[in-house]
């Protein structure tokens, strides 16, 4: 009879140690996982980010994206279908990871639309039309201009603009801020500051509905 107590105060220890050592790790993982967060902020948003949705939104969405990246175009409906079923909810602030030699050009014409007030409606049309101007996996920045046509862009002006030395700064900030950040693809999604446990859209989509949970 002692033997069979003895042998349930040991198993309920054991237990009950387990429970405890699970619920340290847990806390030492959030706090982690929190810590890298902050760490992560610093480099994330940047004044000059372009971004889309409410600027008090409680999730903030940082994707660092090249626009002659197939995957971007593929995943920038999937991110604008979140926004839209958590309006003002959800701000999108994007990255330049211009990782395609000479998408660094693509962004240069992006940020001249940005220069009047067209970089979403110019981004869309890009991304949408990506296949007509990456030809094997190169862009060419000649084919771009007719898929720019109807926006009612000056393009003797965006041909200007797009040399200007602030652009050439914002795109070498953004590719520093993506070595510091371990950006080495795109698109590279961070949620709150947290970056994404693994590729994909289920991932993704995971991690932003726990930040709206949290938010609640």
């Amino acid at each position: 009879m002692k033997k069979e107590v003895l042998f349930i105060i040991a198993a309920v220890g054991l237990l009950l140690a387990f429970l405890f050592g699970t619920l340290i790790y847990k806390s030492a993982k959030s706090d982690s996982s929190a810590q890298q967060a902050e760490r992560n902020r610093a480099h994330l948003v940047r004044m000059h980010s372009p971004t889309l949705g409410r600027d008090d939104a409680p999730v903030v969405i940082v994707e660092f994206l090249d626009p002659a990246c197939a995957t971007c175009r593929e995943f920038y409906p999937l991110v604008k279908k979140m926004m839209a079923a958590n309006p003002d909810r959800i701000r999108l602030v994007l990255r330049y990871a211009p990782f395609h030699d000479g998408s660094d050009k693509v962004v240069a014409v992006l940020e001249a639309a940005r220069k009047q007030g067209k970089f979403w409606p110019a981004l869309e049309a890009l991304l949408a039309a990506q296949a007509e101007w990456v030809l094997d996996h190169k862009p060419q920045v000649a084919l771009v201009w007719k898929h720019l046509e109807g926006l009612g862009l000056n393009f003797e002006q965006l041909r200007a603009d797009m040399t200007a030395p602030e652009i050439a700064r914002m795109i070498a900030q953004d590719l520093e801020d993506a070595r510091v950040l371990n950006v080495t693809k795109t698109p590279e999604f961070f949620v709150n500051g947290k970056p994404l446990p693994s590729f994909g859209y289920d991932p993704l989509k995971e991690l932003v509905d726990k930040a709206l949970a949290s938010a609640r």
